[in-house]
């Protein structure tokens, strides 16, 4: 067991309209909402910048499967999308299993006392933290990062 590996880690939820970003401390201890970014032709770049910004160890990008853990129609957007960070940024880029990051922040908020048409200028930003912490406690408790890898050969 190798232990967990110090240093700031961003958790992205890719979505079809908006792109969730967490970031955590260097000691992993606490996973929180960065921003919101548009799903646009910035996108890419922006997430890119954040890592750079906050000089991070890896980018954790929630890979969308299903609750057989088989691909759904947004597992090859995220793939892509995890794929075009790594080639822009040049920082490691991992794929986390992220079913029910989603649906954990929509009844987090819910239990804060927050609607469901209020709440969505900021699920993504909690859907990117619950899978952030997921990814955080996997490496902690295994003592292996969590998720897989991405290549950062351009396609």
């Amino acid at each position: 067991m190798t232990g967990f590996r110090r240093g700031a880690r961003l958790g992205v939820d890719v979505g079809q309209a908006r792109v969730g970003v967490a970031k955590c401390d260097p000691d992993g201890l606490l996973a929180t909402p960065v921003e919101t970014v548009p799903r646009d032709d910035h996108a890419v770049a922006r997430v890119a910048s954040l890592g750079e910004e906050h000089s991070v160890l890896e980018i954790l990008v929630g890979l969308p499967l299903n609750l057989k853990g088989e691909d759904t129609a947004s597992t090859m957007d995220a793939r892509d999308f995890a794929a075009a960070v790594a080639a822009a940024s040049g920082i490691p880029v991992r794929l986390v299993d992220e079913r029910l990051s989603t649906v954990s922040a929509h009844a987090a908020l819910r239990q804060s006392g927050r609607s469901q048409r209020s709440s969505r200028t900021i699920v993504d930003q909690v859907a990117a933290v619950v899978l952030l912490q997921q990814a955080l406690d996997v490496e902690k408790s295994t003592g292996r990062p969590a998720g897989t890898p991405i290549s950062q050969e351009p396609a």
